[in-house]
């Protein structure tokens, strides 16, 4: 979705937390067969579940760069089952597959709505190694956040009129979002300036929408396991296909 169209849309009322896939996926589940893959040390005095690396595209990769599983996640910060795979699934591809250099666990943006946009910048608004852990307590929140936009939707709509300096900020403040990432250590300016930093915001969208046009993306979350569209979308279901490519 461009940015310019993204901007246009109408801010609905968003629904409480549900855990089904935000969007459509058919075929099979797309994964690869492997044998089983060594554990690989992390460099002298370093984790690799500390590891973070901002990706070409945009995204942030937690783990071995090298890795020889490259498990991407293409998500919504305002999809459920986003926040279903967030608590159910990453304390174990953080604490059993990524620490031990096999599997690197990259996570990347799509877009839906002006609310998703500046979670995605206010994520992104301090060190690059707190993206992912805010991310997984946005989802965490995510019925509170809701209760906050649906409580507040005149004023989120009315900000559509304001320049797109002004828009975001106005969002954030009446989404709660600001007050909820202070509370996580991001200040009120620095949230503030991400949410006005309008090229910053652009980036984000347009890469969303690039990658979801190019990959054919049309669900959250949609996983990518070494350039291979996964058609899973639980954490149950998603397991079984690292193992079998040769995390253990």
């Amino acid at each position: 979705m461009k940015f310019t169209r993204l901007l246009s849309l109408p801010l609905l009322a968003l629904a409480p937390l549900a855990l089904a896939a935000c969007g459509e996926t058919e075929g099979a589940d797309g994964a690869a067969a492997g044998e089983p893959i060594p554990a690989i040390a992390a460099p002298a005095g370093t984790s690799w579940g500390d590891t973070v690396t901002v990706t070409p595209e945009g995204g942030y990769m937690i783990g071995n760069p090298d890795a020889p599983l490259k498990l991407v996640e293409y998500a919504s910060h305002t999809c459920g089952a986003c926040a279903n795979f967030a608590a159910t699934g990453k304390p174990t591809i953080k604490d059993k597959y990524v620490s031990t250099g096999v599997v690197s666990f990259e996570l990347r943006n799509l877009v839906r709505d002006p609310i998703d946009l500046s979670i995605a910048t206010l994520v992104r608004c301090g060190a690059k190694e707190n993206m992912q852990p805010l991310s997984d307590q946005a989802w965490a929140s995510l019925n509170e956040i809701f209760a906050s936009v649906n409580a507040n939707n005149a004023l989120i709509e009315a900000s559509s009129s304001q320049p797109v300096s002004q828009r975001f900020v106005t969002i954030g403040q009446a989404a709660g979002l600001i007050d909820f990432f202070a509370a996580r250590g991001l200040s009120a300016d620095q949230s503030q300036a991400c949410l006005a930093d309008t090229a910053k915001i652009e980036a984000i969208a347009n890469a969303s929408n690039a990658q979801s046009e190019e990959l054919k993306i049309n669900a959250t979350p949609t996983f990518i396991l070494n350039g291979n569209k996964l058609e899973v979308t639980a954490w149950n279901q998603l397991e079984p296909l690292l193992q079998r490519a040769g995390a253990r």
